[in-house]
């Protein structure tokens, strides 16, 4: 009535074609996983993109800095990642580790904190300076020379000491052993 249909064996197909809905699969698989890797991409490209807008926002700052002043190594990278890839965190290496000085997730209130933290750093670095060039310009002079008096009134007391005990245990020793009349 209807005909017969003859069906393929699996030995027709010809092995180049896989069924239409695998192959549809597929097609829609690597459209998704080509989406995926362009969003990856596109984040990747924002995230290096707002660190070149902070390095830009962060160049007058060091621009004002003398170049006598070598107190400051810039570096900004990408670092690690938590969950918010949005967050500027603002560290100072130490002999104890990293210091996490500022965290924000606004470029200006990042560019505050290396900003704060440059001009207490200069301050500090005036302040030694100050301090040194005191103490270089009269004040250390002074304390070395009175150490050093110092130093030479003990050692000449101590050798003084040294030839008064020996005069005495000579003293006493002739007193005690001399000839007995």
């Amino acid at each position: 009535m209807w005909g017969w249909r003859q069906r393929k064996t699996i030995d027709e197909t010809s092995p180049d074609e896989p069924p239409q809905r695998l192959r549809e699969a597929l097609r829609k698989a690597r459209v998704d996983q080509a989406e995926r890797v362009g969003t990856v991409v596109d984040l990747q490209d924002a995230e290096l993109a707002r660190l070149e807008l902070l390095n830009e926002a962060l160049d007058p700052l060091f621009e004002e800095i003398p170049a006598s002043i070598d107190l400051f190594d810039r570096g900004i990278s990408r670092g690690e990642t938590g969950r918010d890839k949005r967050v500027y965190r603002f560290l100072q290496d130490t002999r104890h580790g990293r210091k996490v000085l500022a965290e924000t997730g606004n470029a200006v209130e990042a560019v505050d904190a290396v900003t704060r933290y440059v001009a207490q750093r200069m301050v500090e670095r005036e302040r030694a300076l100050a301090d040194s060039s005191f103490l270089l310009g009269g004040g250390a002079r002074r304390a070395v020379h009175l150490q050093g008096r110092r130093a030479r009134w003990r050692v000449l007391g101590a050798f003084l000491l040294g030839i008064f005990v020996g005069c005495a245990a000579l003293i006493a020793a002739a007193l005690l052993l001399g000839p007995k009349d």
